[in-house]
């Protein structure tokens, strides 16, 4: 068996190093497992895939929570590139690059700190200020016919992740998703939602509430994620086998790295750089 090569980021300087810098919510910084994990997964599933992406006159990243652009991690003075930024430099060093970078953010500061690195670094982006649920619609609209897109969706908490935003991705012919779905989010939460006459994952995922009204506190979150899997599965989507979890410093659990496609040979790539021992969704959670 081959062994597998060392896949680490490299920290490139910031082109924009006055503009903003995500820090995460108390300005102490991100977890190092957002680069460590989430962005090295990132970048490990676009290089794996340069070879189908060179097939493609269009290739096309979407990213509508695309925050600045740039991170900084806990404990560190220096800063590193943010999702939108690690996916472009990847496809620039496989010499396969994306024709086209949409990115947007609701906080208009934010998208325009990301647009301005990207563009500094010569990246094909537009911009689009709003929420992802609306943003995406332009976004979908703007895309050329055949090309071949990767929706990188990444949201602050499970509330923002609008199933329409899936929904409306679903038109594009040629997608395949990496999603960030928040356990942590679901597991606090789920219970106390279920009897709000509104609840704040409603919009997650559609209709969740009628199946789990009759449930323990304790099956309620695995039963709300294999709801939302079906509502994805409708659209013509398959997920991959492998769901990383990401834990914290302290090993608590914060949420699962998801894709789904419509086609086998994204999958494939995905459950190799993405392969651990299989576990359920809600294992140690």
């Amino acid at each position: 068996m081959t062994k597998r090569q060392t896949f680490s980021l490299k920290v490139e300087p910031d082109p924009c190093p006055t503009l903003a810098v995500e820090e995460g919510s108390k300005g102490e910084g991100v977890g190092r497992w957002v680069p460590e994990k989430k962005h090295t997964l990132l970048a490990k599933l676009i290089s794996g895939t340069h070879g189908a992406r060179a097939k493609f006159p269009q290739r096309v990243l979407i990213d509508p929570f695309c925050g600045p652009g740039r991170i900084r991690v806990r404990g560190e003075t220096i800063t590193r590139d943010g999702g939108a930024l690690v996916a472009w430099r990847q496809s620039v060093i496989d010499n396969v690059p994306f024709t086209s970078l949409l990115v947007g953010d609701l906080e208009t500061d934010l998208s325009a700190a990301c647009y301005a690195r990207l563009t500094t670094l010569h990246a094909p982006a537009q911009k689009f200020d709003g929420t992802a649920e609306q943003t995406v619609k332009t976004m979908v609209s703007q895309v050329p016919r055949n090309a071949l897109c990767l929706a990188y969706l990444d949201p602050y908490n499970l509330e923002t992740l609008s199933f329409e935003i899936i929904r409306t991705l679903s038109e594009l012919r040629h997608i395949d998703l990496l999603v960030h779905f928040s356990t942590m989010d679901l597991n606090r939460n789920v219970d106390l939602e279920l009897d709000e006459k509104r609840a704040r994952f409603d919009d997650a995922a559609p209709g969740w509430r009628e199946p789990a009204r009759s449930l323990s506190k304790g099956q309620l979150p695995g039963t709300f994620f294999d709801y939302w899997q079906s509502l994805v599965k409708q659209l013509g989507f398959t997920f991959s086998k492998e769901m990383p979890l990401v834990r914290d410093e302290g090993n608590k659990p914060l949420y699962r790295l998801v894709f789904f496609s419509r086609h086998d040979f994204p999958k494939r790539i995905w459950d190799d750089v993405a392969r651990s021992p299989n576990r359920n969704l809600f294992e140690d959670d």
